[in-house]
């Protein structure tokens, strides 16, 4: 075997190796997930910079506690907020015909935005073992229903190397349209139209903290669904 032979017939094998070994991570993953966390949902929260600023709302709203004894929690980011602020900004000032008008985090009526911060927080525990794909319609702890899916999908998924359909949680808020109110109980979901419904994806989902459990909404909520409802 000449030099160059030898040559190109390491690199191709480097190059199977490698392709192999990117291969192998994709499909099995860097690390294993533990779910359960040695600590409340509070301190798992101040744990992670993404939800500072949920942190400073929970806090100045006095609700650690209940957080802390609720079973379930639908978390948002600090993206989530900044998105809520900013949306609510520009309204008041088309509202108060000021353009240059200041509105920052500081500027929220925080004791006012209580009840929407418990509209994230229910009493029961709600995991991937007994959320549906049809759906469980729960009322949260500011006396809202919200429905809960766990919903299968093939985005973003390679046929050849998941065998089964990955399934997401999905966090959703029904509203009420011309000839179509919100549900007053779960038979009455079949009748909700595409129109009424408020969905966001949960990007992480089933911490289990030792106060209850938690599922993280994607950055693309904005809090208090205000984009789509006020």
């Amino acid at each position: 075997m000449t030099p160059k032979i030898k040559i190109l017939t390491a690199a191709s094998a480097l190059l199977l190796l490698a392709t192999f070994a990117c291969k192998k991570s994709y499909t099995i993953g860097g690390s294993t997930f533990v779910a359960q966390v040695n600590m409340s949902t509070y301190d798992y929260l101040k744990t992670n910079h993404l939800f500072d600023t949920l942190v400073m709302m929970i806090d100045k709203t006095g609700l650690k506690d209940e957080l802390n004894q609720a079973g379930t929690f639908f978390a948002f980011t600090n993206y989530s907020i900044r998105r809520y602020v900013e949306a609510k900004g520009a309204d008041l000032r088309i509202i108060r015909n000021d353009e240059n008008m200041p509105y920052t985090f500081d500027s929220l009526n925080l004791a006012a935005l209580k009840d929407s911060l418990r509209s994230y927080m229910f009493a029961d525990r709600f995991t991937r073992d007994n959320i549906t794909r049809n759906g469980l319609w729960r009322q949260s702890r500011n006396g809202e229903y919200r429905l809960m899916q766990l919903i299968p999908t093939t985005d973003y998924t390679n046929q050849n190397v998941f065998t089964t359909e990955p399934q997401y949680i999905y966090f959703t808020k029904i509203i009420a349209i011309p000839g179509h109110p919100v549900p007053t109980d779960s038979t009455q979901l079949g009748s909700v139209v595409d129109e009424q419904r408020l969905e966001n994806l949960c990007q992480t989902t089933g911490i289990l903290t030792t106060t209850g459990v938690l599922h993280v909404l994607g950055n693309s909520h904005m809090f208090n669904f205000y984009d789509d409802n006020h």
